[in-house]
C-alpha cells in the first residue's frame, strides 16, 4: 500500500492531498495545467519536501516530517516515468534501462525487459531513433528494472501522437496491473485517466474534488467542474416547476430544457454530447419528450471514428456523432439544426457546487 497524506503551499493555493493506493491498483490523478498533480509525485518520490505530512509504502516510512523523516529518492525504490521520459540521449536503450543498477546485473536485466516489452531488436538503437511508443515503453522498463515498491507516472502518454496513444494506453494499462504494486499517475486527460486508472481521481486547485471510478464520476459528478472535466455540456439557467413532475429550466440567452432531476433556482445543465443527436430543421416532433435548441453549426472534427460537431447557440455546445449521420445529415459549418436530447440524460447541478 502507498499511502501519501501531505500539505504544502504550491504558488497561490495550498496542497492538501490524502491518498492510498493498494498493490496491482492503479490511482489516476486528473485535472488541469497547474492543479499541483505534479507536485504530488515528485513529494511522494523525495523531489519535493512538503511544508507537513507523511509518505510510507509497506511498511517503510519514506517521510514523516513530524519525525524528522525525510528517505532522499535513491532509497524510496519508486520507479518514476518523466512526462518526456528523460532518457539520457547518448546512452542506447538497454543501457538506459540498467542505468543505475549494480553493474553485474545491469545489461541481463535491461535485456530481459526489453524483450518483454517486444524492443529487444532495439537494444542497442540509441533515443532519438526511436520512435514515441518504443520511447515510452523503454522509459517504464527503466522504471521497473529496480524492481520498485511503487510505480509513479507523470502524463505518460502525452507525448504520443494520436495514432500511437490509444494502443501504448491499452499496453501500459496491462503493465500496470502486471506490475503487481500500487501506481499513482498524473494526467490532465480524463479519457486517458479512464483507460489507465482503477480509480480517478479528479483535481483543482491542489485538492481531490471527487474520487471513484471513472463511469461513477462520469455518471454522477459532485459538481459542474468534474462535469466539464469529464467531457459534459454544461449550460447556465434557471430551475423552475414544470409540467409532469419535470424541471423547467431557462436558459441564459434564450431557450428551455426539461430534466427530471428536481432543482429550483441558479442551475447548470449537464448533457454528455453522446447524448445530443442533430436534425434538419422544421424535421422535429416539438411535442415529444425530448428538449431541442436550434443551434449553427461551427465546426466539425472528426476524432477517431467519431465526429465532434461544435455548435453556437446562446451557449456553446458540442455534440458527438457517427461519421455515417454527418454524412446522412450534410452538417457543414454555417448550417441550421436542431440539436435534442432526452430529458433523462440532462443532470442539473446547484451553481454553488462550481468551481471556486
Amino acid at each position: 500500500m502507498l499511502s501519501l497524506a501531505v500539505e504544502t503551499e504550491l504558488g497561490d493555493f495550498g496542497l492538501d492531498m490524502e491518498l492510498e493506493v493498494a498493490p496491482g491498483e492503479c490511482l489516476a490523478l486528473a485535472g488541469p495545467s497547474g492543479a499541483g498533480k505534479t507536485s504530488v509525485l515528485r513529494i511522494a518520490a523525495g523531489l519535493q519536501r512538503p511544508r507537513a505530512g507523511r509518505v510510507a509504502c509497506g511498511d517503510r516510512v519514506w517521510l514523516d516530517r513530524a519525525n524528522g523523516v525525510d528517505l532522499p529518492p535513491e532509497q524510496r525504490r519508486c520507479g518514476y516515468v518523466f512526462q518526456h521520459y528523460a532518457l539520457f540521449p547518448h546512452l542506447s536503450a538497454w543501457q538506459n534501462v540498467g542505468y543505475g543498477l549494480p553493474r553485474r546485473e545491469r545489461r541481463a536485466r535491461a535485456h530481459e525487459l526489453l524483450e518483454r516489452f517486444g524492443l529487444a531488436h532495439r537494444a542497442d538503437a540509441h533515443p532519438a531513433t526511436l520512435s514515441g511508443g518504443e520511447r515510452q515503453r523503454v522509459a517504464l522498463a527503466r522504471a521497473l528494472a529496480v524492481r520498485p515498491d511503487a510505480l509513479l507516472l507523470d502524463e505518460p502518454l502525452s507525448a504520443l501522437d494520436a495514432r500511437t496513444r490509444a494502443a501504448a494506453g491499452r499496453e501500459l494499462a496491462a503493465v500496470l496491473h502486471e506490475a503487481g504494486v500500487p501506481a499513482l499517475l498524473v494526467t490532465h486527460d480524463f479519457q486517458e485517466a479512464a483507460l489507465l486508472g482503477d480509480r480517478v481521481g479528479v483535481m483543482d486547485l491542489g485538492k481531490v474534488v471527487q474520487l471513484g471510478s471513472a463511469s461513477e464520476l462520469a455518471a454522477e459528478p459532485a459538481s459542474t467542474f468534474v462535469a466539464d472535466f469529464t467531457g459534459a455540456v454544461v449550460l447556465i439557467g434557471t430551475a423552475s416547476a414544470g409540467e409532469g413532475g419535470l424541471t423547467r429550466v431557462t436558459l441564459e440567452g434564450g431557450g428551455e430544457v426539461t430534466s427530471p432531476e428536481p432543482a429550483s433556482g441558479p442551475v447548470a445543465v449537464t448533457v454528455f454530447p453522446w447524448d445530443i443527436t442533430l436534425a434538419p430543421p422544421g424535421t422535429v416532433d416539438p411535442g415529444s419528450a425530448r428538449n431541442h435548441l436550434d443551434v449553427e453549426v461551427v465546426s466539425v472534427t472528426a476524432v477517431g471514428n467519431r465526429v465532434r460537431v461544435g455548435l453556437a447557440a446562446p451557449q456553446p455546445l458540442t455534440a458527438e456523432l457517427t461519421e455515417p449521420a454527418v454524412e446522412r445529415l450534410h452538417v457543414h459549418p454555417g448550417g441550421r439544426v436542431v440539436a435534442s436530447w432526452k430529458a433523462t440524460a440532462t443532470r442539473l447541478l446547484p451553481l454553488e457546487a462550481n468551481r471556486s
